[in-house]
């Protein structure tokens, strides 16, 4: 009895799951919680995570080579650090770009930090920043509702339904036409309010108050999903015309789109990994398709890699045994690295959805007791468990890494050990248990590709999705 009540604590508590390529855990499953605090919102890059807590409080960790993580320095930061100068304004939105990372706080303030080659962080220059500035641009008249990070691309939605873009537009990626880039916020007007935006490795997607879906941007491929005739104006928004539902949300991969509506979840674009879930016989579609494994489960949030797609499940139909009714998650695709969750050995694509249920790890798991020197006190729990996994944003690897992974002899080996860091706070918790899987999702997400200098950013080549990251 004390033991499920220390369970069902933690689950209040939401807990945060990686697994995948990461340097966080070693390479392998893992996740941690905040002592009196929650984790409400969750974003990945390339190679680093941005958490948002329920006190208002910003944790960054990862890669930092272009100063991504706004602690001040270049170095990577393997544990979860707060980031102390944004504390007095309390975060409310974080969002991770290839290497960059946006905030937006209580006061109104958007701020921005990391690489800035092609001006993705609205400064007016070039210029990378170690540190979070201030995006004059943006004044309390501005609410946003959401922001939105892609490879060298930023965008923000106010809730008054204004889109703002800035960055990279050498595919038309902001539907800013002619303009190469821009490096301030500009305005993306499509005759309507917009709701929300998603930025995806060349293209992006946006969707109106009223739950019309338009894209824009790199059109090879048909991650578009747009007519023939639509493809000679990429570069501005156009109307996907093959979804009659209103949507109600989108996700942009590498070279895929999801899309999900009121009762449906649709896929287009590339699917040679099963990133579409349409089976092994469907490689590319131009034409939004209906993913009919996901039909009869009611799913209420998507997102996408470069090559490998996740959705969670609200709740499953009346004709399905499985013993939990809600918090589901379903991955496919690119099954590299360990990142779909299904398993420690299984690294296979998967052309169709797969579910995965968290699992109970036994009675008498080992735990270590370690402490971080970042932020207050850091606890760190390790427990000797089999199967679990965890979902939310991916990071990816250059093609020239991709390559030395391909070159060695066999797949690199995930240690048959999950860890468990608990709680992030000002004294040490002395024992901890995991989440199981009954656990109610809050937010979760994917993340972008390894960061390159814009002429070697051939995407096409192979960059590898490597790590997820949610909230439970």
């Amino acid at each position: 009895m004390r033991e499920l009540e220390k369970l069902e604590g933690q689950k209040k508590s939401g807990a945060v799951f990686t697994f995948g390529k990461s340097k966080f855990a070693e390479d392998v499953p893992s996740k941690f919680w905040f002592k009196n605090d929650k984790p409400v919102l969750i974003s990945c890059g390339d190679e680093h995570t941005a958490i948002v807590t329920g006190n208002g409080k910003l944790y960054m960790f990862g890669s930092n080579n272009w100063g991504q993580l706004g602690l001040g320095s270049k170095n990577t930061v393997s544990k979860p650090t707060c980031v102390k100068a944004l504390k007095p304004e309390k975060t409310k939105l974080a969002v991770c770009g290839r290497n960059h990372t946006l905030v937006y706080t209580e006061k109104g303030n958007v701020y921005a930090a990391g690489g800035n080659s092609e001006g993705q962080l609205g400064l007016g220059d070039t210029e990378e920043r170690t540190t979070f500035h201030l995006i004059r641009f943006f004044t309390n008249q501005h609410k946003i509702k959401q922001l939105a990070a892609g490879s060298y691309t930023s965008a923000a939605v106010t809730e008054d339904g204004q889109l703002f873009v800035w960055g990279d537009n050498s595919e038309g990626q902001i539907g800013l036409a002619d303009e190469t880039y821009v490096s301030v916020p500009c305005e993306v007007d499509v005759g309507k309010p917009v709701s929300s935006v998603s930025c995806g490795y060349y293209h992006s997607a946006l969707i109106t108050g009223d739950g019309e879906l338009y894209t824009f941007g790199e059109p090879e491929n048909g991650k578009l999903g747009l007519l023939p005739e639509q493809l000679k104006n990429n570069r501005v928004p156009q109307p996907v015309l093959g979804i009659m539902e209103k949507v109600n949300k989108v996700a942009c991969g590498g070279e895929h789109t999801v899309v999900l509506t009121e009762t449906d979840v649709y896929t287009f674009g590339l699917g040679q990994y099963g990133q579409l879930g349409h089976g092994t016989f469907i490689f590319e579609t131009s034409v939004p398709k209906s993913v009919k494994h996901l039909r009869r489960h009611k799913i209420c949030n998507i997102t996408c890699g470069e090559n490998h797609t996740a959705v969670i499940a609200d709740e499953l139909s009346s004709q399905t045994t499985l013993p939990e009714n809600n918090g589901l998650m379903f991955t496919f695709g690119d099954g590299r690295h360990g990142k779909l969750g299904l398993g420690e050995e299984n690294f296979t694509n998967q052309f169709d959805p797969t579910l995965y249920l968290f699992l109970v790890p036994p009675k008498g798991s080992e735990q270590v007791v370690l402490e971080d020197l970042y932020e207050s006190r850091l606890t760190a729990t390790f427990s000797k468990m089999s199967g679990d996994s965890l979902l939310a944003n991916t990071l990816q690897l250059t093609s020239a890494r991709m390559r030395r992974r391909e070159r060695e002899k066999s797949p690199e080996q995930f240690i048959r050990m999950a860890r468990t860091l608990p709680p992030l706070g000002e004294s040490f918790l002395k024992s901890s248990l995991p989440v199981t899987s009954n656990t109610s999702q809050l937010y979760f997400s994917t993340s972008l590709p390894k960061a390159e200098p814009m002429k070697d950013r051939d995407h096409k080549k192979g960059e590898v999705s490597t790590h997820l990251a949610t909230v439970f």
